[in-house]
């Protein structure tokens, strides 16, 4: 691997990485923001139509003009939170975007009560661009405070729920771990120790997660209090806007109901059969009576042990993708040349992986940690399918309506995995290959489907224990974590007991005001299912389609854009289509015996 083709290339965000420079421009940022202020503070509500649009556009035009030096900021500190530059912009950056919050926090609530007022402005034609998110915005105004207590939310949320959330991330991205490796003790960080959860040798893989959630659980009281603390903020903020219940503004900024995400989780409920049926095939196929827990997403045994170079990976995701269209293919190409992605492992780096768009470069950047094995391709591949969402958003659509809720969010990486597996598939030279290729799909299906489904049981859990005046201790979590867990996986598993702790490193806990984070992630990926097999059915006929999805950004609601494509998302029966899809792959492996 050549490391510099491995990190990223920040510097395309701005003008000068000079520190001096990226404050200049942070503060030239706040001073737009009061301008904004003083132009339209009180008068938002005697705006008509011409004046109205005028006020969006300036918004767009804000964001597209600042977008870069915040987004290098939150970047570099991502990729090595240890580094003392890193630290002073990240913060500059946080407190810099808390005044412009501070400052624009009347746009909102003047908006919403000029709309409120005036329902014909929605059938105004100059406003036509932007009329689903003028519904969006109308939805929140029941739930809107006073613009006093707007500020003060967010003044309290740098030093409150901010601070808690990124006390999380520092901790676990400082976190070592000492294991012993064919034979050698080594310190790895967590980015490092993880890939060896998929390492063939089981007695290894064993001890990774043993060391692991062994020492986390070590830390309970941070885990804890972090994790207490966000609940409470949520539940208080629940009460003050009158929000009917805990996952109401997840609905909202997902722009779903409540109807669509119980005949979801109902769905799923139906089916950990299906989840339990693989679990059990999965066991069969690697000689085991049941799976342990650090068996469910390792590799199949008598399975040739295969290491990927960056640039192998490189090669076979742009072509999964060019194999679905020319275009997005040349897209992902780019992501690489420009060096987009930064997937070299270091201590200080964030876990996990994630993709930030980027609309006025018309691009995006990925962070991974890549250890150059099977599923670090597979997280490209994912990663890049968000790209993807990014290039096609950025080229039709205003930041206003690219506002995206995770549950259309997923559905461009979901595809990238699929056609990931399409590709695989397709120069699989052996029977074994194919049911390491098949079992890996239904991994990442199970996983995203099914362990995520515990992780939404497991977070309403922790809202109704506090509401039942349950104090939040590590203990009392652990149990809820646990509990949530064995709906799904039932007796299937065999679970270390340190496991228990599992839940500390799930940053999805502890984002700032993104509670219920986990559903649209089961959401998209049975959506995308359900994609999936119109795409099998159609072929080349349906490539236009999805992009017309992807290309839509939040211009369109989940359902309208489902309705476009003839399915009605809150009946369960739209859910099954994706779960028959899993069914058909659980069908293929089995066959492979």
């Amino acid at each position: 691997m050549v490391k510099e083709e491995m990190t990223w290339d920040l510097s395309q965000l701005v003008d000068d990485t000079n520190p001096s420079w990226i404050v200049k421009k942070l503060d030239g940022m706040v001073e737009e923001a009061l301008r904004l202020r003083e132009r339209y503070y009180g008068k938002i509500g005697g705006l008509d139509s011409g004046g109205l649009l005028e006020l969006l556009q300036k918004g767009d035009e804000m964001t597209i003009e600042y977008e870069g030096v915040t987004l290098y900021c939150e970047l570099i500190y991502a990729a090595n939170s240890t580094d003392e530059v890193a630290k002073r912009l990240n913060d500059a950056s946080r407190t810099a975007l808390v005044k412009v919050g501070q400052a624009l926090a009347f746009v909102d609530i003047e908006a919403g009560k000029l709309l409120a007022g005036n329902p014909s402005l929605f059938d105004e034609p100059g406003l036509a661009e932007y009329r689903h998110y003028l519904e969006r915005l109308l939805s929140r105004v029941p739930y809107m405070l006073s613009e006093a207590e707007e500020r003060l939310i967010i003044a309290k949320d740098k030093n409150g729920i901010n601070a808690w959330s990124q006390l999380q991330g520092d901790w676990l991205s400082t976190r070592m771990f000492d294991i012993e490796v064919d034979g050698v003790r080594k310190r790895m960080s967590y980015g490092e120790i993880i890939g060896l959860y998929e390492n063939p040798d089981r007695e290894l893989r064993r001890t990774a997660n043993k060391v692991v959630y062994e020492c986390l659980g070590r830390d309970d009281i941070v885990w804890a209090t972090a994790l207490r603390s966000v609940c409470a903020d949520h539940l208080q903020i629940c009460e003050l806007r009158k929000y009917p219940s805990p996952m109401t503004q997840s609905l909202v900024d997902n722009d779903v109901d409540q109807e669509t995400i119980d005949s979801l989780m109902r769905t799923i409920e139906a089916n950990v059969g299906l989840y339990r049926r693989y679990l059990k095939l999965k066991a069969r196929l690697m000689r085991l009576k049941k799976l342990a827990n650090w068996d469910i997403t390792a590799p199949l045994p008598n399975i040739p042990s295969k290491e990927y170079a960056w640039d192998e990976s490189r090669r076979i995701v742009t072509e999964s993708y060019r194999a679905f269209d020319e275009e997005v293919g040349g897209w992902i190409e780019e992501m690489y040349e420009r060096r987009h992605i930064d997937g070299e492992p270091r201590v200080g780096k964030s876990s996990g992986a994630f993709c930030s768009r980027w609309l006025s470069g018309r691009s995006a950047y990925v962070l991974q940690t890549f250890n150059g094995k099977r599923t670090d391709v597979n997280t490209q591949a994912h990663e890049l399918g968000h790209a993807v969402h990014d290039y096609l958003g950025s080229r039709y659509q205003r930041p206003s309506n690219f506002e995206i809720g995770m549950c259309i969010a997923e559905c461009g990486s979901n595809l990238g995995e699929l056609l990931l597996t399409d590709r695989l598939l397709s120069t699989a030279g052996s029977k074994e290959e194919k049911r390491a290729i098949l079992a890996g799909v239904l991994d990442s299906f199970g996983m995203t489907a099914f362990q995520v489904s515990a992780r939404v049981f497991f977070e309403q859990s922790l809202y109704d224990a506090i509401k039942a005046g349950k104090f939040l201790d590590g203990e009392t979590v652990s149990r809820l974590w646990v509990a949530g867990r064995d709906k799904i996986y039932g007796d299937a598993v065999e679970w270390l007991p340190e496991m228990k702790w599992e839940w500390t490193m799930k940053p999805h806990y502890y984002i700032p005001n993104f509670r219920f984070y986990n559903y649209p992630y089961v959401f998209a990926k049975l959506f995308t299912f359900a994609l999936y097999r119109l795409y099998r059915e159609q072929g080349r006929a349906f490539v236009p389609k999805l992009k017309a999805i992807l290309a839509a950004g939040s211009s369109k609601s989940p359902a309208q854009l489902a309705v476009g494509l003839g399915f009605d998302i809150t009946t369960q029966g739209f859910w099954e289509k994706g779960m028959r899809q899993a069914e058909e792959f659980i069908d293929q492996l089995e066959a492979t015996l």
